[in-house]
């Protein structure tokens, strides 16, 4: 209180100066009127599941954490920096101030940023919505704004100069402009461009990649004038439930199979309709990102479990499994992974990686992609000897025996946890699959600690169709090597008028699982369109696919009630025959 007290006088003399030099443009013009009460929006709230910050006796610690998003192809490195999902948000209407103290040790870049829409993160791809950031750059104040319309910011500015290494920062929403403020003096303004339109803040706050860190002391918001504020916390994440859900008919078949899907820990704080889907429907989840190395080791030994622990948290809460996405790949590495190094070094992070992540998750996450996509798109990794096995970084320091090393590793790191080998493109006959089997056969041959392979099944042209029967024959071949088996990332991209085939596509890989003895559970890479990886993407706002059993409003699709057919027909008939007419009903499933 006595921090916001020095605030507000010491900006109202500011203020006034200003006035009385006759400063216009980007300087403040009019002093704050009086308002509601001041809000704490640090001291007991939950600060503690945020990535890169530690709660002490003096403030939250923010640690840098230099996360980013590379492509598919390891280049780029769009800035991914956390939000405090879990911790409180502000919903107002009219004009607000917000106060924060920002200590540091050396000169560390400091960011506060408040979202006015709290990102999403799309398959390996950062969808920027509206926001500020406003930190302490080489003594200076900088602002930078995103309108919802580019991964960069639409505009940056900078302020003032000479400040220390604690500086309290103010910022106050009037209207269509943002006034600033940096220890007690108005040192600019800038054009809000309705980034806080929603009438909602949620915070984040992140260090630049040198020096140490810094601490955020203070965190404090009051309306203004006859504006209103309130402070939120987050929603809980147990979910009521009723008991006709997909995943209460899978547990009542004669083998009860896991019904499973990809989940996101933004949307599901932020999105009511998703967190009730997700823990409706659903008794798996795949984390869709959020366990990939890029997002939690983004620097060597520092690590960023904040979102994973979210999605495991939901989990237990609402009894669902949770199946681990990934521990060892070739893409969604963080920058350093990717450095040359020599060989046994190589291996010596690849180890130290796995065992420390799914050490992390020991004993709360039920399953591991161990290995994610080994094998390669190339015809020539085929012929003249080769194996199929990709060439890629882990490969070219250890050859093939990186997969051994990876399951051995991952069997240390969590006795109990049951290890797949995740694959794409394989549900269909060809030399992927015959190469795939053949590596099979080498590593059961040498001991390697292998429980399955998942299917992903992703569909996203005619050509990608594959006939369940084919599948069928995948899955019993597994069963010969003593292998489980699971579909593990199904998505079916068609146009509005082919749903009827994104149905039966999606119903006939379920049936076969539902009927092979050796399949454990049958997981889409999502439920619904608006969070889809199909999505048009890297454009804004990006155009939602048609591939997933939910479309982006929420309404259940043929495929939803296919799904259904083939989990009542199993429970009543106890073989899980596929019902060879889909429903086309659709609209919304009540919760």
């Amino acid at each position: 209180m006595l921090l916001f007290m020095r605030f507000r006088k010491s900006a109202v003399v500011a203020v006034v100066c200003a006035l009385v030099a006759g400063v216009s443009g980007d300087r403040a013009g009019t002093s704050a009127p009086a308002g509601g009460p001041v809000e704490d929006l640090l001291n007991g709230r939950d600060w503690a599941h945020f990535a890169g910050g530690k709660p002490t006796r003096t403030g939250i610690r923010v640690t840098p954490l230099d996360r980013r998003i590379t492509r598919q192809d390891g280049t780029g490195g769009q800035p991914n920096p956390p939000v405090n999902l879990r911790g409180p948000h502000m919903a107002f209407r009219g004009d607000v101030r917000i106060e924060a103290g920002l200590r540091r040790t050396d000169d560390t870049d400091a960011y506060l940023h408040l979202y006015g829409e709290t990102p999403v993160i799309y398959d390996e791809w950062r969808y920027e919505r509206r926001g500020v950031r406003i930190g302490v750059v080489g003594g200076r104040l900088r602002i930078d704004r995103w309108d919802g319309d580019s991964d960069s910011p639409a505009m940056t500015r900078t302020f003032g100069s000479g400040l220390g290494l604690e500086v309290r920062l103010a910022v106050e929403v009037r209207a269509n402009r943002l006034v600033l403020e940096a220890d007690g003096e108005v040192v600019g303004t800038v054009p809000a461009r309705d980034v806080f339109g929603s009438g909602r803040i949620w915070f984040g706050a992140d260090a630049g990649a040198r020096g140490k860190g810094w601490t955020l002391s203070g965190l404090h918001a009051r309306s203004l004038g006859r504006g209103r504020m309130s402070v939120v916390d987050a929603p809980g994440l147990r979910v009521p439930r009723s008991s006709d859900a997909m995943r209460d008919l899978a547990a009542v078949l004669p083998r009860p199979i896991r019904m499973g899907t990809a989940v996101a820990a933004g949307p599901l704080l932020t999105d009511s309709a998703y967190r009730r889907t997700a823990g409706e429907e659903f008794s798996m989840l795949t984390p869709e990102n959020d366990f990939k190395p890029q997002f939690v080791q983004p620097r060597r030994g520092v690590f960023a479990f904040a979102e994973g622990d979210t999605l495991v948290d939901f989990a237990e809460a609402n009894r669902m499994k949770v199946h681990g996405h990934t521990l060892v790949w070739f893409e969604a590495l963080p920058a350093w992974m990717r450095a040359e190094m020599a060989d046994e070094q190589r291996r010596r992070v690849m180890v130290e990686h796995i065992r420390a992540v799914a050490g992390h998750f020991r004993g709360k996450v039920a399953e591991w992609d161990v290995v994610n996509e080994p094998m390669s798109d190339e015809d020539e990794d085929y012929v003249n000897g080769n194996r199929g096995v990709r060439p890629q970084l882990w490969f070219d320091a250890m050859g093939e025996q990186y997969i051994d090393i990876a399951f051995h590793a991952a069997r240390e790191a969590d006795p109990h946890a049951v290890l797949y080998l995740n694959e794409y493109g394989v549900e269909e006959d060809g030399p992927r699959w015959d190469a795939l089997y053949a590596l099979l056969i080498r590593l059961k041959e040498r001991g390697v600690p292998i429980d399955g392979v998942g299917f992903q099944d992703h569909e996203y042209a005619a050509g990608d169709r594959t006939d369940p029967e084919v599948f069928r024959r995948k899955v019993r071949a597994l069963a010969g090597l003593g292998l489980k088996a699971r579909v593990s990332e199904a998505d079916v991209l068609v146009d509005e008028d082919e749903e009827d085939i994104q149905a039966r596509q999606l119903a006939g890989k379920l049936a076969v699982c539902g009927e092979e003895p050796n399949c454990t559970s049958f997981s889409t890479w999502g439920f619904t369109d608006k969070y889809g990886s199909t999505a048009d993407l890297r454009h804004y706002p990006p155009s939602p696919g048609n591939a997933l059993p939910w479309d982006a409003a929420y309404e259940v699709k043929p495929a939803y009630w296919a799904l259904r057919d083939v989990l009542d027909d199993a429970r009543r008939s106890g073989t899980g025959q596929v019902r060879r007419t889909p429903r086309t009903t659709s609209g919304t499933v009540s919760s």
